[in-house]
């Protein structure tokens, strides 16, 4: 499988980029650094500048033809500089037209509700953002993990840093499971 990781120039959380990162490849799937630009991804750690790290493709009206899953790393500025840029925003909402499954933690969220893809689905987030999931049409819940299974595509989402282990967890058995030639897909829409 190959897993996008899309994230702007700058801004992304590295604990929320790398240890996802290290779930996928110990599974021997293929992530892939996704941006909006060229060269490197500034990290940070909170507010502290931490690594870079090479882009891999550059958006340029790309769908999720290439890919087999999406994750969204957090970070505050992030989501927030990816929820500005069309191509990034008609991205990720083509891995929900096309049931593929995507993950996303903490702040996020924020560029699945301006993909318009929140709407009738169970999430979490970082608090600060519940208002917005909400005013966009889903249901905020303050869990560990929340995995929805609302058609076509399943979405894992978690909170904060803390939840990395169940998040890395979750979103690899639940991109494993529509590797499964029957989709795998159970028809509940929440839980973990």
């Amino acid at each position: 499988m190959r897993i996008a990781f899309l994230t702007a120039p700058e801004g992304v959380e590295e604990i929320e980029l790398t240890a996802p990162w290290k779930a996928v490849e110990q599974k021997g799937w293929i992530p892939q650094l996704v941006s909006t630009e060229p060269g490197r991804v500034q990290a940070f750690r909170h507010l502290d500048k931490a690594g870079t790290y090479p882009v891999d493709h550059v958006l340029a009206g790309d769908t999720s033809d290439a890919f087999d899953a999406l994750v969204l790393p957090g970070g505050v500025a992030n989501p927030d500089a990816l929820r500005m840029n069309e191509r990034a925003v008609g991205f990720v909402r083509s891995f929900f037209e096309a049931g593929k499954p995507v993950a996303a933690i903490c702040h996020a969220p924020w560029t699945l509700v301006e993909a318009g893809v929140v709407r009738g689905r169970t999430l979490t987030s970082w608090p600060s953002l519940a208002t917005d999931i909400r005013n966009a049409g889903g249901t905020w819940v303050d869990e560990e993990v929340v995995v929805c299974h609302a058609a076509p595509a399943a979405l894992v989402t978690s909170r904060k840093p803390d939840d990395l282990d169940a998040f890395g967890t979750v979103l690899v058995r639940e991109f494993a499971e529509s590797e499964q030639p029957s989709g795998g897909r159970r028809s509940s829409a929440a839980g973990s």
